[in-house]
């Protein structure tokens, strides 16, 4: 029995005799990237957020420890853990006219400091750090008995600095900005964003405070409570 292929057509085979690789659906438009808003003084990352100034002297009116970065003639940085006591602006560190500090300080007086600022038992510290200019205090200056007669710089006078052999003070003023990480928000805030608690503070206003130390220009800063 002669069997004719045409009549083995099978029903349905219409649905494969069209177009067989349709036109597929267009990709979803994607969603427009949002727009970084760019630190002015890394140039990257978010902009540091403005934190008050009366903040940031108070937070460093009562600390006492700091680390302060220096440089050699030969471009080598060096930085070393110290102990201040504030003094409006400025800071007052005792040392060795011989340490290395004191000797790139005498070469080379930009330095820059870094205060830990603890505000939770665990976990890194918040911090302040600013750039200023220092200067080596000779013992007998006049100026430096007078505060320390007044009282203005028992942290770091109360172990015999004054009449040390060899010793020195370092007084280092900030050039007027202040960088700060965790400060000017709650610790909520802090823990749920690390990466957005950069801040910035400008030393060059006089904060609006009432402690008997005030007087203009964050020279200022309020007394200890």
């Amino acid at each position: 029995m002669e069997l004719s292929f045409l009549a083995m057509e099978r029903p349905g085979d219409r649905a494969f005799t069209g177009d067989m690789n349709p036109t597929a659906p267009p990709p979803p438009t994607p969603a427009a990237a949002p727009v970084a808003v760019v630190s002015p003084e890394t140039g990257t990352g978010p902009a540091p957020a403005d934190v008050p100034t009366d903040l940031v002297v108070r937070a460093i009116d009562r600390r006492s420890f700091c680390t302060l970065a220096t440089t050699s003639p030969q471009g080598r940085a060096h930085v070393a853990g110290v102990l201040y006591e504030a003094v409006g602006a400025d800071l007052y560190v005792s040392t060795m006219r011989a340490s290395r500090k004191a000797r790139n300080i005498e070469a080379n007086p930009f330095v820059a400091v870094c205060i830990p600022v603890r505000r939770l038992p665990v976990g890194p510290p918040s911090t302040v750090q600013f750039q200023g200019r220092a200067e080596l205090v000779d013992l007998d200056d006049p100026e430096l008995r007078r505060l320390a007669d007044v009282g203005q710089l028992k942290r770091v006078t109360s172990h015999g600095e004054l009449d040390l052999p060899g010793g020195c003070f370092v007084r280092i003023t900030p050039n007027g900005r202040a960088a700060t990480y965790g400060l000017g928000m709650s610790l909520v805030t802090f823990l749920r964003d690390p990466l957005g608690a950069a801040g910035s503070a400008d030393l060059t206003s006089p904060p609006e405070t009432t402690g008997s130390h005030a007087t203009a220009v964050v020279r200022a800063r309020p007394s200890r409570p």
